[in-house]
């Protein structure tokens, strides 16, 4: 989504990277080449030194260039001080340390790495254009909750990978979203965002919700003395749903970036706004790809010995499944984004914030979750679009709020509040939810619904 996020990452390193930049461009004005061989005069910031003389060997500057690329890469994000974490999650994983050590020191780890490979996307995207780079946000902009997923649904733990989609939906349109009205308001009363483009986004979120509730709802009136049936008709509704989603999405893609393309100016003016100058891009497309393939393979590896260790951590806290995978996973992979776009609100960009914020739950949504399904069904995995009941009623209701509160193109810090309560509520009941709950809708739940208690 052509350079909607690549401005995240920017705001987030400006007081890390390139406000060191701008004052050292500002107390060393550009001064003429010097005449002695040299490419660089006294002036010249020492991080930028890569190569001292015009006929020095690049292979002998090229360690300096990787410490240069290496350091500012680092320096693109304050949470990257999390990446000690890495290695000893790691270690702790491959030497069989107490599970609930494996857990908490790789969901820790797991932060930094999705800010690093938000970071080498955006660099790779702006490189590739329009179309491509708007291909690759869509591919890679939710890419650790794909890892986790992937991992998950190799390992058969349907549940996690069903609950985690569900979570980084609600997580995104309720806590996000929450934070983002919240923080818009602190500086002033109420603020005003693009109706239209939040109207769009929000109704393909209603489209999302009834693609979970078709099938939830036939499943409950089909025939259950013969449970193989059923379930091998949900499976193949549930493909064919996830087909029609992925064609939804690409014609979305093609609404933002072709024929509707002039609906988000207001976003795309945004980016630079406020006085602030776009930043040079610190990594080239190489580079970039190379940060890309290794951030991939370290979050594949923290995904695996961190859904490897959820049985243990489950019985040893007491805690479900869902709740890990609806509430504590979606927080993993989203918090520097999060922060972001808080950031952003807070600074009046609130087109921008609202693009992540619904934007990301919509790519899940139509993009993620579909494509999970379809690699189910190429696995031999039973991944459907069937959640049980009660999560899909949450979601159903969570979108319902969320259509009412951005209907009107206006935010203020009441609203933020409210989608924030919303979401505690929803994360303290399926804290007490159990995996085990009969979570169809049956006529015996709908009975015990509407019983009156004496």
């Amino acid at each position: 989504m052509k350079n909607i996020k690549r401005d995240f990452n920017r705001l987030g390193r400006h007081a890390s990277y390139s406000n060191q930049q701008n004052q050292d461009r500002n107390q060393n004005p550009i001064m003429p080449a010097p005449t002695n061989g040299l490419l660089y005069n006294e002036s010249t910031p020492l991080i930028g030194r890569t190569q001292n003389h015009r006929n020095e060997s690049r292979w002998k500057t090229l360690p300096k260039h990787i410490v240069h690329l290496t350091y500012a890469t680092l320096a693109s994000n304050y949470v990257n001080v999390f990446l000690v974490f890495v290695p000893l999650g790691i270690i702790a994983g491959a030497m069989g340390w107490n599970p609930t050590s494996v857990f908490v020191l790789n969901f820790i780890a797991i932060i930094p790495l999705a800010a690093l490979l938000s970071f080498a996307t955006e660099e790779l995207s702006a490189k590739l254009g329009q179309t491509l780079g708007g291909l690759m946000n869509a591919t890679f902009g939710n890419a650790v909750e794909l890892i986790v997923s992937i991992v998950a649904l190799k390992e058969g733990e349907i549940r996690i990978v069903q609950a985690s989609m569900l979570g980084s939906i609600l997580s995104n349109i309720l806590l996000v979203l929450g934070c983002c009205f919240l923080a818009g308001g602190i500086r002033e009363q109420e603020r005003s965002f693009n109706e239209t483009v939040a109207s769009t986004m929000s109704s393909l979120m209603a489209v999302a919700s009834a693609s979970l509730i078709i099938p939830a709802t036939l499943y409950a009136v089909m025939d259950k003395q013969n449970n193989h049936d059923t379930d091998e008709n949900i499976l193949l509704l549930s493909h064919g749903t996830a087909i029609i989603l992925l064609i939804l999405y690409i014609l979305y893609l093609y609404f933002q970036l072709y024929s509707h393309h002039a609906l988000f100016a207001d976003v795309e003016n945004q980016e630079v706004g406020d006085g602030e100058l776009e930043e040079a891009q610190i990594l080239s497309p190489t580079a970039a790809g190379v940060a890309l393939v290794l951030v991939t393979i370290l979050v594949a590896v923290c995904a695996e010995y961190l859904v490897d260790s959820i049985d243990s951590i489950v019985e040893s806290a007491h805690i479900s499944k869902t709740f890990v995978g609806l509430i504590l996973i979606p927080i993993v992979g989203n918090a520097a984004e999060h922060v972001t776009a808080v950031i952003v609100a807070y600074k009046g960009k609130m087109d921008l914030a609202i693009n992540v914020a619904i934007g990301s739950s919509m790519q899940i949504a139509l993009f993620v979750t579909p494509f999970l399904v379809i690699l189910g069904w190429i696995m031999h995995q039973p991944m459907t679009l069937h959640f049980q009941g009660f999560e899909t009623m949450v979601f159903f209701i969570s979108v319902l709020i969320v259509n009412y509160l951005i209907q009107d193109g206006k935010s203020n810090y009441l609203e933020g509040a409210m989608c924030i309560g919303i979401y505690a509520i929803i994360a303290l009941a399926f804290y007490i939810y159990p995996d085990n709950a009969a979570g169809n809708i049956t006529a015996e739940v709908v009975k015990r619904f509407f019983a009156v208690t004496s």
